[in-house]
């Protein structure tokens, strides 16, 4: 008759028999702590091996206070930009080894964001980050004490060291800048929403560089980000040939090239556009659209390292420097003759 038992797990006790070491080194190996010698974390890492040794998230918390699981919390929306954000935030996580435990909340309602702190607090998380895409909500979670540290993305004119961004700004002064340098003496900006802090910065941008060359601030417009929103603010403004447009994201662009196209207005001949993501539509649009590229994949690793700062080295005091962005020029700006 055959014993049909499970054979059991090995547990820490075993790695450390088999090591020749206390279960507290084991412990340390795991958890990456420093003060274990080579040779001993060679032989603890083999035993691991040899074993199969898996240590459970419960149980390694228990030792270290640390779950090695980070919150996120991203706005309830498909928008380029804060997607973006999120994968690559998640992909420079991975490679450190942390779980990220994420959460979508209503982006503009205060309250919903302070219930998914307080959910993710109950998970036991060791940091939480917030995409934000409302000024309002900013304004809230800056406020709040916490018994965890909490990373917002923002671009913002006051610089925090809990905040990392990537230079709305001075992208958008980018773009304004190379239209001016095309001739274009009148440049529109179709914005994003009223309390986005990314719109906010680019229309500091914008208006901050056409009073710098001393040029008219036409009135703004706000869109919605999608094309759609574009295309019905293309259509009803005064844009006359000799104008330029920088429009506040790539696909709201998208609508105003359109909108153009309808209107019997040439892109570049008669109106530069400029764009801003370098979504990936971008370069294959008619014509291509020059736009100021927003290097997700270094704001992710950003996130990340400021993670790691505030969880393991909470003393330290970074500085809130903001990732620069890149103009990208194609066919839809041209110098005019």
């Amino acid at each position: 008759m055959t014993d049909a038992r499970t054979p059991r797990s090995a547990n820490i006790f075993d790695v450390a028999r088999l090591a020749g070491v206390s279960h507290q080194t084991v412990s340390r190996v795991l958890n990456d702590m420093p003060n274990v010698r080579p040779a001993t974390r060679e032989r603890v890492e083999k035993a691991i091996a040899q074993l199969r040794y898996s240590p459970s998230p419960a149980a390694r918390a228990l030792v270290t206070r640390r779950t090695r699981t980070i919150g996120l919390i991203t706005p309830g929306t498909v928008q380029y930009g804060p997607t973006s954000v999120a994968t690559h935030f998640n992909f420079a996580a991975r490679s450190e080894r942390y779980n990220v435990d994420a959460i979508s909340s209503p982006e503009s309602d205060v309250a919903a964001v302070r219930a998914a702190i307080d959910g993710l607090l109950r998970q036991r998380v060791d940091a939480i980050v917030l995409i934000v895409v409302d000024l309002d909500v900013l304004a809230a979670v800056q406020g709040l004490e916490l018994d965890v540290p909490l990373v917002a993305v923002a671009a913002t004119s006051r610089p925090h060291p809990q905040l990392v961004a990537i230079d709305q700004y001075h992208g958008a002064r980018s773009a304004v800048r190379h239209l001016a340098e095309s001739d274009h003496r009148r440049i529109h900006h179709i914005a994003g929403p009223v309390r986005n802090p990314d719109a906010a910065e680019r229309i500091r941008g914008w208006r901050d560089e056409l009073v710098a060359r001393r040029l008219d601030v036409p009135s703004l417009v706000h869109g919605d980000w999608s094309a759609a929103s574009g295309f019905a603010i293309a259509v009803e403004s005064e844009i006359a040939p000799g104008d330029a447009i920088f429009v506040g994201n790539d696909h709201m662009a998208i609508g105003v090239l359109s909108a153009l196209r309808e209107r019997g207005l040439r892109v570049p001949e008669d109106v530069g556009i400029v764009g801003f993501d370098n979504v990936p539509e971008a370069a294959f649009l008619y014509p291509a659209l020059t736009t100021v590229e927003q290097d997700f994949p270094a704001l992710g690793a950003l996130i990340m390292q400021k993670v790691l700062l505030v969880v393991e080295q909470p003393d330290v005091v970074t500085e809130a420097t903001p990732l620069p962005t890149r103009l990208i020029v194609r066919q839809s700006t041209a110098a005019r003759r």
